[in-house]
């Protein structure tokens, strides 16, 4: 098979003028997307002196991803931009009480703090970690508000990742009531716990996918679980960090 190779140019509307690179090439069964991960957009604030720093990102995944017969979860990064930038809607933060933010990276409370409403993000719900890796947790608005088809990424495991805003719903719902345990309190969002999968009441499956004309593909979504959180095809190591298989549920088409 031939490579295809798509590169983009993209001006970074803020002070300074940088420019965003992003090359995607497809060779054999192998997509890969490389950046600079600089997004085009304007960025912060966040924390003082938390900037974006440049990348040297190159994600290779499945360029003809088909569906397993598991679900693999716990995957660090869910997929990337078609604009070369990273999704990583979970965060390594739990409910603390004994720190004076109220969480740190100790796990033992069980309460997993959710990235949208539970963390500082700029306007387009995004943020950098302590190496500068700008990020998004939930919907960039300067991305998909100029994509010129559903295409908004690809996943950890190669299948597409589309947007169409309110026309596709998760089926994930925020709990009524309140918290048992932890930081107790009102299901509000701001834990990833705050919210439960309700087969059914969306368009969706467990991992924001469904099968559209006989094809499976994810959808970026403006609710939680806003991207991917677990996979139905074979996740690339590139993405990878520390994750679990077990069998998929019985629908794995949606």
């Amino acid at each position: 098979m031939k490579a295809f190779i798509t590169t983009f140019s993209l001006a970074l509307c803020a002070t300074g003028a940088v420019q965003a690179h992003v090359a995607m090439t497809v060779e054999e069964d192998q997509r890969c997307i490389v950046s600079d991960g600089i997004p085009e957009h304007e960025t912060g604030p966040w924390r003082e002196g938390a900037i974006v720093v440049e990348q040297d990102h190159k994600f290779c995944m499945d360029a003809t991803p088909q569906l397993t017969d598991t679900v693999t979860q716990n995957v660090r990064i869910s997929g990337i931009t078609i604009t070369g930038i990273p999704l990583r809607p979970g965060t390594a933060e739990y409910y603390d009480a004994s720190t004076d933010r109220g969480y740190s990276r100790d796990p033992s409370s069980g309460w997993n703090v959710e990235g949208i409403g539970g963390l500082i993000m700029d306007a387009q719900n995004a943020h950098v970690d302590g190496d500068g890796y700008y990020h998004y947790h939930g919907i960039p608005s300067a991305v998909t508000g100029s994509l010129d088809t559903p295409l908004f990424g690809y996943a950890a495991d190669g299948f597409e990742i589309h947007y169409a805003g309110e026309n596709v719903k998760s089926s994930w719902q925020l709990k009524s009531g309140e918290r048992p345990s932890g930081p107790g309190g009102e299901y509000d969002g701001t834990y990833v716990q705050d919210y439960e999968f309700v087969e059914g009441s969306g368009d969706l499956d467990e991992c924001n996918g469904t099968t559209r004309n006989g094809r499976y593909v994810y959808y970026a979504t403006d609710t939680f679980p806003f991207f991917p959180r677990c996979f139905k095809g074979t996740v690339s190591q590139d993405f990878a960090g520390g994750r679990r298989d077990r069998p998929a549920p019985p629908n794995d088409g949606g």
